[in-house]
């Protein structure tokens, strides 16, 4: 990663792997803490050139490019806030399930953001790159949610976003979640197409809701087990059941909002969930969402070699499933 120095004018060279990206994008993972929002300042102004030019946000990145960047405070060290600008994220490397010289796929712990942001400094593509210094690239190719754990692909290459950013639109990359519901899932509903409409809740946070004017979206489930027995009735709740969910397609909450238009909404998910069942389950050992992002099949995105990659239930989701067997 390039050094950007605080007293002087610095001179950056767009490798093969940073080209074709917009300028304030590759300038905000080379100036590490500052906000997009000055670094949009600084472009304006026409204190970032490229080749000498004057260039806007938008402008694409060419390989070998000549990027003058001016005086600029980066983050601070890490644990602190100085200028104004948040603390640089501790390097973190987290388990790796696949990794080459095009992708990385690791298996992200649940209550870990994928990137900073809506309050959070950073999350694991930040860490990563802190963690390897080295690494010309690094983006993520999708999302999961904070509390979600699971399959997180991040592409080393361009080239690799790319074409797994077409499979993507393309629906070919499958995967299957693990999910445990409040209530009893009916196995007759397999194909859940419901339209997933976006919309702001009352604290600002982002909200998904079924709506016939929101983007079609289609989950196919399979019922794995139902659990009952006497520890759960002893805290009020009937049923919980388990079961595997594939994505055929990719919207915001998907399967949280999918299963919870069917009555069985997933244990522990306090934006969609059941509250009184949420706030009695963690007398019983489960403490988070179940929703775990346990298989992908896909292409690899440059050989068109096939994967088939999977991430074992964390020991805190396992176990609670043991306990639940064998009341």
């Amino acid at each position: 990663m390039p050094t950007i120095s605080k007293d002087s004018v610095s001179h950056l060279t767009v490798g093969s792997e940073e080209a074709g990206q917009r300028l304030d994008n590759y300038l905000v993972k080379i100036l590490k803490g500052v906000p997009k929002s000055h670094i949009h300042r600084i472009i304006r102004a026409g204190e970032v050139r490229v080749n000498k030019k004057r260039a806007k946000p938008e402008q694409r990145t060419a390989e070998h490019d000549i990027i003058r960047v001016p005086p600029i405070r980066t983050a601070a060290p890490a644990g602190s806030l100085k200028n104004g600008f948040q603390a640089a994220p501790p390097p973190r490397e987290f388990e790796i399930v696949f990794e080459d010289d095009a992708l990385l796929v690791i298996d992200k712990p649940a209550g870990v953001a994928v990137h900073g942001g809506s309050g959070v400094s950073f999350g694991v593509i930040e860490q990563i790159r802190r963690a390897r210094p080295e690494a010309r690239y690094l983006e993520l190719v999708h999302r999961l949610d904070k509390d979600t754990s699971g399959l997180l692909m991040i592409a080393k290459k361009r080239s690799a976003l790319v074409k797994l950013h077409e499979a993507i639109r393309a629906g070919e990359p499958e995967k299957s979640y693990l999910a445990l519901g409040v209530g009893t899932w009916q196995p007759e509903n397999r194909h859940v197409r419901e339209p997933l409409l976006k919309y702001t809740g009352a604290q600002g946070e982002k909200m998904v809701r079924v709506s016939a004017d929101g983007q079609s979206a289609h989950t196919v489930f399979r019922l794995l087990e139902h659990y009952g027995g006497s520890v759960l009735h002893q805290i009020g709740i009937s049923q919980l059941s388990l079961v595997e969910a594939t994505l055929k397609t990719g919207r915001t909450h998907q399967i949280r909002v999918h299963m919870q238009s069917q009555n069985c909404p997933i244990a522990g998910d306090e934006r969609y969930g059941d509250y009184r069942a949420n706030r009695r389950l963690p007398k019983i050992g489960l403490r988070r969402m179940f929703l775990h992002a346990a298989r992908l099949k896909l292409r690899h995105p440059l050989s068109g070699e096939p994967l088939a990659l999977e991430a074992p239930l964390p020991d805190d989701l396992q176990n609670f499933l043991v306990m639940l067997k064998a009341a």
